[in-house]
């Protein structure tokens, strides 16, 4: 019995910044994957993890960012990346959304920037009201200074939901972040695109949402 379902929010609900990426290092000749590896790399603790939890300011971030990329092949500045971020809202997830919002309490865990970040206002932080509205909680790293995949913060959101976690649905376009949420029980979906997760979303919930 399906009691909840929670998204994450950049990837999921937008596209996913991973395009952006890719064609920034294909105009400048630099290493193919050169961001995601340094966003993967050491990814609890390294800058932007630490800018995702406002522990750091952008120009520390800046600075690391490039000392972490220099060290994997090619370096790139922060503040560069960033603009890359933004996404445009994929509208059959939030119609999805809408649909499972009438039946179901809805969450959202979004590891985003502070919110003077340059780029942060389109980012993974593109909150358009009406969308936001549909929740029933949004947890953000940047203003509670932990960032998924701490499982801290999927206990924050079930607590907060009342919800079993056995009795959740929770959507990730990174597995590293759907990892806590299956270990609590959380029925799991890793979106890949929209019709596959809406399809898996379909199967875990039982309506249509299309």
């Amino acid at each position: 019995m399906i009691e909840a379902v929670i998204w994450d929010f950049g990837g999921v609900l937008t596209t996913s910044p991973f395009e952006a990426f890719a064609r920034y290092e294909t105009e400048r000749g630099l290493p193919i994957d050169i961001i995601r590896r340094t966003n993967a790399a050491n990814h609890l603790e390294n800058a932007w993890a630490k800018f995702e939890r406002a522990e750091i300011d952008i120009d520390a971030f800046d600075n690391q960012f490039a000392v972490e990329s220099k060290a994997l092949g090619a370096e790139v500045r922060g503040k560069d990346v960033l603009p890359l971020l933004s996404g445009d809202l994929r509208p059959e997830m939030v119609e999805a959304l809408k649909r499972i919002k009438a039946k179901f309490k809805t969450g959202c865990i979004t590891n985003n920037l502070p919110s003077n970040a340059i780029g942060s206002h389109s980012g993974r932080t593109l909150y358009v009201a009406e969308v936001m509205a549909l929740f029933d909680h949004v947890i953000e790293s940047a203003k509670i200074g932990l960032r998924k995949p701490d499982p801290r913060i999927y206990r924050m959101m079930v607590e907060t939901l009342q919800v079993n976690p056995k009795n959740c649905v929770y959507l990730d376009d990174l597995g590293v972040n759907l990892k806590p949420a299956r270990e609590m029980g959380m029925t799991t979906i890793k979106v890949l695109n929209a019709p596959q997760a809406i399809g898996e979303l379909e199967a875990a919930t039982g309506l249509t949402l299309r």
